[in-house]
């Protein structure tokens, strides 16, 4: 008898059901996963380049000062009794501004005048003596020998009334410079001694700045010397007469550098001052920055290369080895905002927007650094959309979408 078995196939029919559901399952799970969505465009702001239309403006702080100021001194020494003009007192040429105590002057030149005296009345006699004996001579009356001796009595006297002249000369001079005058035009800018003090002969007693001519002094720093020439001409503004400017000509530049400052001293002839100008004033005074090429930059942004290093170097190390041996083209001046600045290596450079929205890293040449600005003068060329802000955040080869920026004005070249 054989055993009972059970009707398999339903429970085949059911199975292969089971794993055609479940692999139409798995099927639209599949079709239903979609993939993932593209990260958006990295928004920067950026902003086509233009062409400098100027040179750059720099400017120097400055002080107005007299061309030509002496000190007046008492050419003997004596006691000021009397002081006639203060600081800031304008004074006209042979103008009297201090007096000496005229005593001991006065006994001085007295005693001269007496010594001419005695000294005419010895040459007065000498005189006699001589024109008698002279006569005497010629008739044979005196021997030689005493006519000599005459002529010699009255040689001496002639001198010393000679010099007795000059004696009572000087000091009828000396007496006259008790009086300080002044010697031109001008305006007392200092006082160096008082009333009732001692002076010795030539010790300063005020500083007399002349009227006339009037300078501008400025003290040129070494990376601005190359913007001064002799005769060049500057725009000077004064803080104390706002919304006025005034020419003035570089006349002269120091040939060397201050030792302590490390600064080159200029000066320039105002043109036409004016009244409004007082001599002391703070100026300000404003010369064409020429664009000058130098190799002052590789040194300049290998200096601010380690700052900015840790923000992008796999960037710049990409792009190092492909375009480090790329010399950098000469092109037109264009000024851009020191945050554009970014670098490649030790190497100044820009981050440039390619017209598919793409990022590249392309190495500048420097012309200037200014105080918020820096002044490409090769590298770029004008039309090409360069990056601003954010610098040290993109990397080469990025999606970006550019963003103007808000106040563009406020780097316009």
């Amino acid at each position: 008898m054989m055993p009972f078995l059970p009707d398999t196939a339903p429970r085949r029919r059911r199975l292969a059901l089971v794993i055609a559901t479940t692999a139409i399952a798995a099927s639209l799970a599949a079709c239903s996963r979609k993939a993932p969505p593209e990260p958006p465009p990295r928004p920067v702001v950026a902003v086509a380049a233009k062409i400098a239309e100027q040179t750059p403006i720099a400017s120097l702080p400055a002080q107005i000062e007299a061309r030509y100021a002496t000190p007046l001194s008492f050419r003997v020494a004596g006691k000021i009794i009397d002081r006639s003009v203060r600081l800031g007192d304008a004074v006209k040429a042979g103008q009297v501004v201090a007096r000496l105590d005229p005593a001991d002057l006065s006994k001085n030149a007295a005693s001269a005048r007496a010594q001419l005296d005695a000294a005419q009345h010895q040459l007065d006699y000498a005189t006699q003596t001589v024109t008698r004996d002279r006569a005497q001579a010629r008739e044979n009356l005196i021997a030689p020998a005493q006519l000599e001796q005459s002529e010699n009595a009255y040689s001496s006297a002639l001198a010393q009334r000679n010099q007795a002249t000059q004696q009572a000369a000087l000091a009828s001079d000396q007496l006259g410079y008790g009086n300080l005058k002044a010697d031109r035009d001008g305006v007392i800018t200092a006082e160096q001694a008082d009333t009732g003090q001692n002076v010795s002969a030539g010790q300063p007693v005020y500083q007399l700045a002349w009227t006339g001519d009037v300078d501008v002094i400025v003290d040129v720093p070494e990376v601005a010397l190359s913007a001064f020439r002799i005769g060049q001409t500057a725009s000077v503004s004064l803080p104390a007469v706002p919304g006025k400017t005034w020419q003035a000509r570089v006349r002269e530049i120091a040939p060397a550098a201050d030792p302590m400052s490390r600064t080159y001293r200029a000066k320039l002839s105002l043109l036409s001052p004016g009244p409004d100008v007082k001599l002391g004033m703070t100026a300000n005074v404003a010369f064409a920055q020429p664009f000058a090429t130098s190799a002052m930059s590789a040194p300049v942004a290998s200096a601010s290369a380690p700052a900015a290093a840790s923000g992008a170097s796999g960037a710049s190390a990409t792009s190092t080895a492909s375009t480090a041996a790329t010399a950098v083209a000469e092109g037109p001046p264009i000024t851009l905002p020191s945050t554009a600045l970014f670098h490649e290596g030790n190497q100044p450079a820009v981050w440039v927007v390619k017209p598919d929205d793409t990022l590249v890293l392309r190495r500048v040449k420097i012309a200037r650094y200014g105080e918020r600005t820096v002044t490409v003068a090769g590298g770029i060329q004008p039309g090409e959309r360069i990056v601003w802000q954010g610098v040290h955040t993109v990397t080469a080869g990025e999606k970006v979408r550019v963003i103007a920026p808000l106040h563009a004005e406020d780097f316009a070249s």
